[in-house]
C-alpha cells in the first residue's frame, strides 16, 4: 500500500462510529479549526456497540454513498473505519474493479477489518494504518473519501486533517463528512458531552482547508456534508472562451 510522507502538521484520526449506550469524552467546538486535544480512541473490546441491528435504518449508507457518487469501479477511503461496518458496504458497492482503503490509527481495528473482509470474500479492501502526521492514502487517486462520526475525535488541527484528505482526491473527487446533529435523541453521544460539532463549524473549517460544500443532506440523526475542492479563480482578463479552451473568433 502506498504511504505518503507527512504533508501537514500533526493530527490523528480517532475511531468515532458512535452507538447508543456508550459515552465519548468532550471535544472543543467553540471556534473553527480549534484542536481537539481531549479525544480518546474507541476501545477495540467494545466493537460490538458499533454493530446495532438497526444501524442501516438510521445511518442510511446507500444515501450517503449515492451522494458521494460511489459506484462500480470507484476508489474510495473509509477514515476511522473501526470494525469496518461502512468499509464492507463500500467494498460491495465498488465491486471487484474498485478499491476501498480502510484507515484507522489502531492496528487492532485493521486486524478486525481484514478478518471480516476475508470472511465475506472481499479482495478489494486494503487496510492502512494512519498516523499523527498523515492518513497514509495514495495522493490524487481517490474518487471519494468518507469520514463517518470520526470528525469530532480528530486530535489536533482539523483544517490540516481536511487538507490531508483532500490531497488524496482526484480533481473532481468528493469528501463526505457525517456527524451527529447537535440535538438529542437517537443513537450517538449525549449532547451534554460536547462530542457533537455544529454543521457551521465544519463548513468554516472546510473553507479554510480550500474546500467548499458541494451538497448537504439531512439524515435522521445526522447531517452529511459533501465537500469538493474550491475552483481557482480565472486570471484577470481571461475571456470565457479561453477558459473553456476555445479561441475567440477573429473579426
Amino acid at each position: 500500500m502506498t504511504t505518503l510522507s507527512a504533508r501537514v502538521p500533526a493530527f490523528a484520526v480517532a475511531i468515532a462510529v458512535f452507538s447508543a449506550g456508550f459515552a465519548l469524552v468532550s471535544a472543543q467546538q467553540t471556534a473553527p479549526s480549534q484542536a481537539n486535544e481531549h479525544g480518546r480512541l474507541f476501545p477495540p473490546e467494545n466493537l460490538g456497540l458499533l454493530e446495532g441491528p438497526d444501524r442501516a435504518i438510521w445511518q442510511k449508507p446507500d444515501q450517503i454513498m449515492d451522494a458521494l457518487g460511489v459506484a462500480d469501479g470507484s476508489k474510495v477511503a473509509d477514515i476511522g473505519a473501526g470494525a469496518g461496518w461502512f468499509t464492507i458496504r463500500l467494498a460491495r458497492r465498488v465491486g471487484p474493479n474498485g478499491v476501498v482503503y480502510a484507515e484507522d490509527i489502531q492496528q487492532e481495528m485493521l486486524d478486525v477489518i481484514r478478518r471480516r473482509a476475508a470472511r465475506e470474500g472481499l479482495r478489494n479492501v486494503h487496510t492502512t494504518l494512519g498516523a499523527e502526521s498523515a492518513a497514509n492514502l495514495p495522493a490524487g487517486q481517490l474518487d471519494a473519501v468518507l469520514v463517518v462520526d470520526t470528525y469530532p475525535e480528530v486530535r489536533g488541527d482539523r483544517v490540516a486533517f481536511l487538507k490531508d484528505l483532500a490531497a488524496a482526491l482526484k480533481p473532481d473527487g468528493r469528501l463526505g463528512i457525517v456527524n451527529y446533529k447537535l440535538g438529542g435523541g437517537g443513537p450517538g453521544p449525549s449532547p451534554s458531552e460536547g462530542a457533537r460539532i455544529a454543521r457551521g463549524i465544519v463548513e468554516a473549517e472546510a473553507l479554510s482547508a480550500g474546500l467548499r460544500v458541494n451538497a448537504a443532506e439531512n439524515l435522521p440523526y445526522q447531517y452529511l456534508l459533501v465537500l469538493t475542492r474550491q475552483q481557482p479563480a480565472p486570471a484577470r482578463g481571461t475571456s470565457a472562451a479561453r477558459r473553456y479552451g476555445r479561441s475567440p473568433e477573429v473579426r
